[in-house]
């Protein structure tokens, strides 16, 4: 009797679920012992949620060095597409245990020992390829095509904050918000945005508040928190198609902890905006706080905290006005031991340009050069004109933003809506086109939803004229008299917070200083430059230029 292995692999998860490896497992043992095998418990192999289209799977792999070691004379397999969907795969392994004396036993397959049967099984290999690859792009051009559609059920699931109400007879799957969980979405993007809070913090306060996730977990890992910030769907937009299969290109530490087996022999990568579809879901935020965070998420990967060991006022927002590289912070010794920081162009170090400097920029005293800028933020923020001028520019914007405005918009297109099938219907019965009872039953439906819109209009006006008066509130005055007061008692973290939402850039050249900060200082528009930033929408952003003092070069 020969002593055998059985191979078995599904690819999908489901199909793991469903346990279809366990009904291939039961049908070879039986197999084996109807045709004399023998086969170990320990040798028998299951790949379960591996494609047949990769060729290194943990389980495979150990019966190709069995077979090479001798300890097996025969490989028990199902069918010839659960060795491998490739035919040249196929041929490669069926080559490599023939040469190891190694006899491949298919059970729903004809034994090849004739010119014809191996012929059948070369078309059994090619006919499983070919099915792969329709099934495939089949499957692919039917979810673009319902992308496009706006069917939310290509998305294979709601992200938290929604339902997915699954499909039925008389409407297609959609996303209902889940007011418990809209409330934790809408309180995570304001402790970002507002609150200035960086994912560790949102998820500590959300671990403390034993807040369950979407599993019902309490731990909310970062990297959640991080996907949920950049989704767009809170915003009103689900996209499909956001990433694709890639070759793997970096060997991760879960890569290695796996003896460098993977399930699928690539990686997912984020493909550009542009070519993601999006489909209307309800929104759960406005999509201009979506905006800040995503701003937020763009800066703070530059301006994060592990990027230094001390944090300074002005690192990561420098740029060298000769060669356009960045400044970075360093320091040098004393004959006392005592350290002095500076701020140094990338471009001056010729060690990284094969020995050859590209900038002759000499270096800058970083205290003096924080002081410089911080005074001149300062002397912007205690002008009342300039507040005044960028406050009202806010409200304007905030009235054409409001939420409520687009709410109060819709409802009274939903409320013209009505009136016109009120007298549709009125004008029905005068033409004796329909009979009184009907127009008795259909009419008080139409009034009952008429005067609910009419009541939710008056609410919304209401809430807008609260919003107004909320608005106007700020005092100029006291706002800059409190800036001057409480401007000595910041720490450099607040500091940093304050010039990361007035400032763009610092420009720094041999004999000038050039601050590129958000509030205009005159009427003027830059086309050059069209990118938002939060404390004024539109892009005028006017230089000041300060003079740099001779101590400050070294």
């Amino acid at each position: 009797m020969k002593t055998a292995a059985i191979y078995t692999r599904v690819s999908s998860t489901q199909q793991k679920e469903d346990n279809t490896i366990g009904s291939q497992v039961s049908a070879l043992l039986s197999f084996a012992e109807e045709h004399g095998f023998i086969v170990p418990e320990e040798y028998v192999f299951k790949d379960e949620g591996y494609s047949g289209a990769v060729l290194v799977r943990p389980g495979l792999e150990r019966v190709r060095d069995l077979s090479a070691e001798g300890y097996i004379q025969a490989v028990l397999i199902y069918s010839p597409d659960r060795l491998s969907r490739n035919y040249a795969y196929q041929v490669v392994l069926m080559d490599e245990f023939a040469s190891c004396g190694t006899e491949v036993v298919f059970m729903n397959s004809p034994k090849a020992e004739t010119p014809e049967e191996a012929l059948l099984l070369q078309f059994q290999g090619m006919i499983s390829e070919y099915e792969r690859a329709v099934i495939k792009e089949r499957s692919r051009r039917g979810k673009i095509f319902k992308a496009r559609s706006g069917v939310v059920s290509v998305l294979g699931g709601a992200p938290y904050g929604y339902n997915y109400i699954r499909k039925t007879d008389e409407r297609a799957a959609y996303y209902e918000i889940n007011e418990e969980e809209a409330k934790v979405v809408r309180e995570m993007f304001r402790m970002y945005t507002e609150d200035f809070c960086g994912i560790g913090a949102v998820a500590r306060t959300l671990m403390a508040q034993k807040i369950p996730t979407k599993r019902g977990d309490s731990k909310w890992e970062r990297s959640v928190i991080w996907s949920m910030l950049r989704n767009p769907a809170y915003a009103g937009k689900a996209c499909f198609g956001k990433t694709e299969r890639a070759e793997r290109k970096r060997i991760t530490k879960p890569f290695r902890a796996r003896g460098g087996h993977v399930k699928q022999d690539g990686c997912n990568r984020e493909k550009p905006r542009e070519e993601w579809i999006e489909i209307p879901v309800p929104a759960i935020i406005t999509q201009a706080t979506f905006d800040i965070a995503q701003e937020r998420l763009k800066s703070n990967k530059l301006h994060s905290q592990r990027n230094t060991k001390v944090e300074t006022l002005l690192q990561g927002m420098m740029v060298c006005s000769e060669c356009g590289y960045s400044l970075y912070r360093t320091y040098t010794e004393t004959s006392a031991k005592k350290r002095i920081y500076y701020y140094r162009c990338f471009g001056s170090d010729a060690y990284r340009f094969e020995g050859v400097r590209k900038c002759d920029c000499k270096p800058v005293r970083q205290d003096y050069l924080d002081e410089v800028v911080w005074k001149q933020l300062v002397v912007l923020l205690q002008d009342p004109t300039l507040i005044q001028r960028e406050i009202e520019k806010r409200l304007e914007e905030t009235r054409k933003t409001s939420p409520l405005l687009h709410q109060k918009t819709a409802m009274q297109k939903q409320r013209g809506k009505l009136s016109q099938s009120m007298d549709k219907l009125l004008d029905a019965y005068q033409e004796g086109l329909i009979p009184l009872s009907q127009l008795r039953k259909r009419m008080p439906e139409l009034q009952k939803r008429a005067n609910a819109m009419d009541n939710e209009l008056e609410s919304l006006r209401t809430h807008e004229l609260a919003l107004d008066q909320r608005l106007q509130l700020l005092d100029v005055n006291s706002f800059t008299d409190q800036i001057g007061q409480n401007v000595n008692q910041l720490d450099i973290g607040a500091k940093k917070k304050i010039l990361r939402l007035l400032v763009k850039e610092v420009v720094v050249g041999d004999d000038i200083i050039e601050i590129k900060h958000s509030i205009p200082l005159k009427e003027g528009i830059n086309a050059q430059n069209d990118k938002s930033y939060q404390l004024c929408k539109r892009s005028d952003l006017t230089a000041t230029v300060e003079p740099v003092p001779a101590l400050l070069l070294r």
